[in-house]
């Protein structure tokens, strides 16, 4: 008997679909203080097939994930992305791209990147003339 619709296989296409509009490279990013935190999920990942660099405001990292069933094995499943994996993150011209730090720990990199110098927060000195008095003036039809 031949079918003409199989809801199962429109289930497959979808879900498929679906997991592909993901991130090869899950992150998050937030800022703390005076500094941007960046964690990138690679668990299974080689340190040593980790690639980052940097280059014009731009954050690249590469990484390779390989998995060799050994003879003899019969794969029953094999959902977990395999090969060469690439994401790229602008960075905002406030942060200080010569001071990057990464450690990768626990199948994650938390790369580190300061704020610029110029861009802190910083206190501006308010002077004052002695025995001048000064006065500001309000408008309270403006308001």
């Amino acid at each position: 008997m031949l079918l003409r619709y199989d809801p199962f296989r429109e289930l497959d296409r979808w879900a498929e679909r679906t997991r592909s509009l993901a991130p090869a490279v899950p992150m998050d990013a937030v800022r703390r203080g005076e500094k941007v935190y960046v964690a990138f999920d690679l668990p299974g990942v080689d340190a040593d097939s980790i690639d980052l660099e940097v280059e014009r405001n731009v954050l690249t990292l590469r990484a390779e994930r390989h998995f060799a069933p050994q003879e003899g094995d019969e794969v029953l499943a094999g959902e977990r992305r395999q090969g060469r994996v690439t994401r790229q993150v602008f960075l905002g011209d406030s942060l200080d791209t010569a001071h990057i730090s990464a450690d990768y720990r626990d199948g994650v990199l938390e790369v580190v990147i300061p704020m610029a110098e110029q861009h802190k927060a910083r206190k501006v000195a308010i002077g004052a003339t002695e025995g001048a008095d000064r006065a500001i003036a309000v408008d309270s039809e403006a308001a």
